[in-house]
């Protein structure tokens, strides 16, 4: 994690514990952090994108050495598909604990 990385998330921190005392940020820190935060929707959007594209690269090379194209080795088709195996699992885990920590915040009480 980069500094300005860590600077974010003690940004975020702060004005998450100052809106949990009930005290309010200055505008000009709150604009500062709004203009450097990536938008987490899009962020996984394109992580989604980006296992479906290795996915789908990965199919296209298998179906053309299938098919006997000799410019695609084995080595490379399993190389993509291993690549490709690898980005959907851990995709499924960045879902499995965003479903956990929804559930675990629609428990808490307010």
């Amino acid at each position: 994690m980069s500094g300005t990385d860590i600077n974010q998330v003690l940004a975020q921190m702060r004005a998450m514990a100052a809106a949990a005392e009930g005290t309010k940020t200055p505008p000009a820190a709150t604009a500062s952090t709004e203009a450097n935060k990536p938008d987490f929707g899009k962020l996984l959007e394109e992580s989604i994108n980006k296992v479906n594209e290795a996915q789908q690269h990965a199919g296209n090379l298998a179906q053309s050495f299938e098919a006997g194209n000799p410019n695609v080795d084995l080595g490379q088709v399993m190389v993509a598909l291993q690549k490709a195996s690898l980005s959907f699992e851990a995709m499924t885990q960045v879902r499995n604990k965003l479903v956990s920590a929804y559930k675990e915040v629609m428990n808490m009480q307010v």
